[in-house]
């Protein structure tokens, strides 16, 4: 009777073990695949080959040498550097991309743009974002009671400044571009610099909270603290500049560059119903992108919704056209109205309920890749399903 039940044991430890080992195997791939896929590991593998890494510096000092981005089959484009393209095309730099949260993202960045032309031979329009996010999926917890010092009737702008006040990382980082942007101690570029560190760095709940409030369109006072957000006397060029003049600006820095193609990727309007390229959550996460860059943009009033690149399109000349489409792309782009609106709405909804309890956490739904089934839980559940079936037939 023994002998027989260890015959009968030996194949299911068996099958646990197979079944355990790739599950284990498989648990840091999706990180691991994504690091693989950075822009300064893929220099590091170009550079183990003498003729990707020659070309890769050639074609460095030549896009080093343009103030702004030139097409690749254009007259203006030296026939070496895109001989230099041409032997990148089949190298493991074609598809790297960036982190916006990465160590050394500024280096990561470089390296997507110096290697740029050699992935748009062909087709200069091709100009894509260079940041491939991971899609975080942690609840966010908030312990609502603590806004019992506000008087019920607060604005939802100021709730969302107490719960950034309330939280460490997000009162420390909001006090850091607080005093670099402060009318005494103003200067611009420290002021901007803060701002990036603080959307970038701080938890995004929050970070969007504070700064996609909903207010009543008669409470001026909740408007005016949500449009003062970003500190714009500070942040903002005192005087309006031309909106090309700042995007000819903002193409010199590969930080700016990049975080408004990511806009432009993200915030597409498909069509007249504000139907984003991608999901809203990531056209929101590129427009916070752009606050402390050249191209910063801010609600224009106290009393809508609106917002506004701060820049003008008097004196454009012969390229009037193109200037109002940039201007355009931000002040009636019905993809970023519909997503702040929904973003608002959310807010709204997260005050307008009796919580039985006053800690709770928010998942809020996305449309995205996060939600989708990750390829390893089929092959989980099919674990479990023939243990259990196993274990019936025990």
């Amino acid at each position: 009777m023994v002998r027989s039940a260890s015959r009968r044991l030996s194949p299911v430890v068996l099958l646990l073990l197979l079944l355990l080992l790739p599950l284990g195997a498989g648990d840091s791939l999706p990180t691991e695949s994504r690091f693989r896929n950075s822009c300064i590991q893929a220099r590091r593998k170009c550079q183990a080959d003498p003729t990707c890494k020659a070309a890769y510096h050639h074609l460095g000092s030549c896009t080093s040498s343009l103030s702004t981005p030139l097409p690749l089959e254009g007259p203006s484009f030296p026939a070496d550097c895109l001989e230099a393209a041409e032997k990148l095309r089949n190298s493991s730099l074609m598809g790297c991309t960036c982190h916006r949260r990465m160590k050394n993202q500024a280096t990561c960045l470089d390296i997507y743009w110096t290697i740029h032309p050699a992935r748009s031979i062909g087709d200069y329009e091709l100009d894509v974002s260079p940041y491939e996010d991971p899609v975080t999926r942690k609840p966010w917890k908030m312990n609502l009671s603590k806004l019992d010092i506000l008087k019920p009737d607060s604005d939802l702008c100021l709730k969302f400044a107490m719960l950034c006040t309330l939280n460490e990382k997000c009162d420390r980082l909001r006090k850091g571009y607080g005093e670099a942007c402060s009318g005494h101690r103003c200067q611009r570029q420290v002021c901007l610099g803060q701002l990036r560190s603080f959307f970038e760095r701080a938890l995004e709940p929050l970070a969007q909270g504070l700064l996609l409030c909903p207010c009543l369109p008669t409470d001026r006072s909740c408007g005016e603290r949500r449009r003062n957000t970003i500190a714009p006397s500070c942040a903002l060029p005192t005087e309006a500049p031309n909106c090309l003049d700042l995007q000819r600006l903002c193409f010199t820095d590969p930080l700016c560059r990049s975080r408004l193609v990511d806009f432009q990727t993200h915030c597409h309007p498909m069509d007249i119903l504000g139907t984003c390229a991608t999901e809203q959550s990531r056209c929101l996460r590129a427009y916070l992108g752009l606050i402390g860059t050249a191209m910063t943009p801010n609600f224009i009033s106290n009393i809508n919704t609106s917002v506004a690149l701060s820049c003008t399109c008097r004196g454009s000349g012969n390229l009037q056209e193109e200037c109002e489409g940039l201007e355009r792309s931000f002040s009636h782009n019905p993809c970023l109205m519909e997503a702040i609106a929904a973003k608002m709405r959310y807010h709204s909804q997260l005050f307008s309920q009796d919580w039985e309890d006053a800690t709770f956490s928010v998942m809020e739904q996305k449309k995205d890749s996060a939600l989708r089934p990750q390829p390893w839980m089929p092959f989980l559940f099919s674990c479990t399903f023939t243990l259990i079936l196993l274990w019936s037939l025990w």
